[in-house]
């Protein structure tokens, strides 16, 4: 099985690309300073060789082809030419004169072309008798006669210069290179010291002081978004921590009351003989009990798919106004029950949502409702347009909840009542299913409590 490539350090990278930048960099200045030297020899050369050629024009305007004068005297008149060399042919093509008659072959190549204009770029080389030579093939016209005049120089010098300042150009950018990977490598070793003590900072922090905060202001601007990320994260754990710690504490406790119900029960009704009726109400009592473990049970897996996406609501046209209207046929006879009338204002467009889990919404909002409004009492459902959304108001009459109180009315198990009594009817789970069928159609739920009155807000797109 083949192993996961592990990706490269920080650091090896930041050092990869400097170093690359920097072989480059050192490429092309070397590249630029040798070829600046050559350029420079080349005009150093240029400017020698149309020197010489102006001596031999000179000579042979006054003296014209006098081979005996050109051979000894105008070697002596172009000495001060280092390693310079040259040939006079008349227009026939015949050697007049030569600094190195030893030499009988031809000083320029066959292939060499004529130029007028002496320049860098028209120079030509060759290799004689070992030796390169740097020059060039020129016409001179005298009063008298047309000359072809080869001229050149001797290029040993510049290259063995060439060659020692390249090899000493070579261990200057091996060392330039070497140090500035050595610079680059403490750079980065500096620069990633802020990043190190963050690094440090989130490993101190451990689900008992998950309230630490890292303070962004206190670090370079390029982590500071990180930073700011982190304590984002760290405000979304220390939330599903505390809810998690919160539930874990509430489901016990509820869960706790109906078992010890039924274990009092069953205890009582076996401590003594009892007739079949005595046990047949025992036994109606526990079933009771247990209708609303599962009931609990079901509501708690319910909202564990909805916290994890796993509820799709099925969309299709509702007429609100009329499904409220079927929900109070239901609820009425819960209302008559405690002298409740429920009224119904307004209307609304359709919109689009699951019908089953609307309706359920709405159910809960009614049922509490139902629990906390005091006999002889109403409870009214207005409808309303805002904006891109409907609103269902759920509002009755009752005990104003405190402000402390109304942001966690949708929380799990929460009750206003500090002594956390159970109420038959339900398990602290309506308000919580509610928001979260709510969510699920891309609505939200608010509640208000003032003056006596409660009034629970829905709002759906329309």
């Amino acid at each position: 099985m083949m192993s996961k490539r592990q990706p490269l350090s920080l650091t090896l990278r930041v050092l990869l690309f400097v170093s690359i930048a920097v072989g480059i960099g050192l490429l092309v200045m070397a590249g630029l300073i040798m070829r600046s030297i050559e350029h420079h020899f080349a005009q150093q050369d240029a400017g020698e060789i149309k020197a010489i050629v102006h001596v031999i024009h000179d000579v042979l305007e006054q003296r014209g082809a006098d081979t005996a004068y050109l051979s000894n005297e105008l070697p002596a008149l172009v000495a001060g030419h280092h390693g310079t060399r040259f040939e006079i042919r008349d227009a026939s093509g015949l050697l007049l004169s030569s600094k190195d008659p030893a030499d009988a072959a031809p000083l320029a190549d066959a292939s060499s072309a004529v130029v007028q204009d002496i320049r860098p770029d028209t120079l030509s080389t060759w290799q004689r008798s070992g030796q390169t030579l740097r020059g060039v093939v020129t016409e001179v016209q005298t009063s008298t006669a047309r000359y072809r005049l080869t001229v050149a120089i001797n290029m040993e010098f510049h290259l063995q210069f060439l060659q020692s300042f390249r090899e000493s150009l070579w261990l200057i950018m091996a060392a330039t290179g070497v140090l500035t990977l050595l610079a680059a490598a403490f750079a980065v070793y500096q620069g990633h010291l802020p990043l190190r003590g963050l690094s440090r900072s989130m490993g101190e922090i451990q689900a008992h002081r998950l309230d630490v905060r890292i303070d962004p202001q206190t670090l370079p601007a390029e982590l500071r978004e990180l930073a700011a990320s982190f304590n984002t994260m760290l405000a979304r754990l220390q939330q599903g921590f505390d809810q998690l710690s919160h539930f874990s504490s509430d489901i016990a406790h509820e869960l706790r009351t109906p078992l010890t119900s039924l274990m009092t029960q069953i205890q009582v009704t076996i401590s003594k003989p009892r007739n079949d009726g005595e046990y047949q109400e025992a036994l109606y009592s526990a079933l009771e009990e247990l209708e609303r473990l599962s009931k609990m049970v079901a509501d708690m897996l319910w909202l564990a798919k909805s916290d994890n996406q796993l509820i799709k609501p099925e969309a299709e046209a509702l007429n609100v106004r009329a499904e409220i209207e079927q929900l109070f046929e239901f609820f009425e006879v819960l209302a008559a029950e405690k002298l409740i009338s429920l009224q119904l204002d307004g209307d609304v467009p359709q919109v689009h949502g699951d019908r089953s889990l609307l309706r359920r919404a709405i159910s809960n909002l009614l049922s509490n409702a139902l629990r906390h409004t005091p006999d002889g009492q109403y409870i009214r459902v207005s409808l309303q347009t805002q904006g891109k959304y409907i609103a269902i108001h759920v509002s009755n009459p009752g005990d104003t909840i405190a402000a402390e109180h109304l942001d966690k009315l949708f929380d799990r198990f929460y009750r206003v009542d500090p002594s956390r009594q159970r109420h038959s009817e339900g398990a602290g789970l309506g308000l919580a299913i509610a928001r979260s069928v709510v969510k699920a159609h891309g609505g939200d739920i608010s509640v208000t409590s003032a003056n006596g009155i409660t009034c629970f807000t829905l709002l759906l797109p329309a």
